[in-house]
């Protein structure tokens, strides 16, 4: 079975913002984990060596596969930021529509700037799936 890469580390996340190449999305990252910090009450984790996540959940497929994630979680990516969504699209199909400029597939939401947002809406689309979260994932 191969070893699961996304786990929470010790790794500071103050650094690896700071090592962002890009300006705009160093500014960009600041501003998401303020607001992912605010949402959750948690403290921002690095998760593997791209992923800034808050908080946890456990999963276990049918297959057997288990493991933790995070439960709200971005990582700066080239050219854009990506932010994880659960339930995907449709889930926030409603907000999605106000929330300004973006591209979605999946569960990612890919931004090129918060700029280009209503930062209002994406902070109720992070609390909605927070929600979701907590009802697909209750806390022990």
């Amino acid at each position: 079975m191969a070893t699961i890469k996304t786990v929470p580390t010790t790794a500071s996340v103050d650094d690896y913002v700071a090592a962002i190449a890009d300006a705009g999305q160093r500014e960009d990252a600041r501003v998401l984990i303020d607001l992912m910090g605010r949402v959750t009450g948690q403290p921002a984790v690095m998760w593997g060596d791209a992923i800034v996540g808050f908080d946890a959940y456990h999963y276990r497929y049918d297959s057997g596969r288990e493991g933790q994630m995070p439960r709200l979680s971005f990582s700066p990516r080239k050219g854009k930021t990506v932010v994880y969504l659960m339930g995907g699209a449709a889930a926030h199909a409603a907000r999605l529509a106000r929330l300004g400029k973006h591209s979605f597939k999946g569960v990612c939401l890919h931004i090129k700037r918060l700029s280009d947002l209503d930062l209002a809406v994406l902070e109720e689309i992070l609390a909605a799936t927070l929600e979701e979260m907590a009802v697909k994932y209750p806390k022990a």
